[in-house]
């Protein structure tokens, strides 16, 4: 009685079939995951603008002379809320050309009575999905 040692054609046959379809399945999540991640990316920086400015007006409310006076007809420039983020990253004033590179917009006037105000972050990429940050103001 012989002993059967190895695959036969048909089964390799039935899982390079298997190994298609999933593939076929798997790649379009994978190609998708570029704009998720600068989706991701955009919430975060408008998530450490958002707290910066937050613990911000905390110091100047406390009267800490370090602290950043936050009171301009439009906060939502690069200049102003560069100060709140750290690492790689850089915010531009006009549609970003590099990962690294987020545009501010908005009008976010500071120079009334408002205590908070929205800003836009928008990241790199075709169709990009936009994050709100939202700046306290500190006077």
């Amino acid at each position: 009685m012989k002993t059967q040692r190895g695959f036969t054609l048909i089964e390799l046959v039935v899982v390079i079939i298997i190994l298609g379809i999933l593939s076929a399945v798997a790649v379009p999540k994978f190609i998708d995951m570029s704009k998720d991640a600068r989706t991701a990316a955009a919430k975060g920086v408008a998530g450490a603008i958002s707290s910066g400015t937050a613990v911000n007006f905390a110091a100047k409310s406390a009267g800490n002379a370090s602290a950043i006076t936050m009171n301009a007809a439009n906060v939502c420039t690069s200049a102003i809320l560069t100060n709140f983020v750290t690492g790689s990253v850089s915010l531009v004033a006009v549609a970003p050309t590099a990962d690294d590179q987020y545009e501010v917009s908005g009008t976010g006037d500071c120079s009334g009575t408002a205590t908070s105000v929205s800003c836009t972050i928008t990241p790199n990429g075709t169709s990009p999905t936009t994050a709100a940050a939202t700046v306290m103001c500190a006077r």
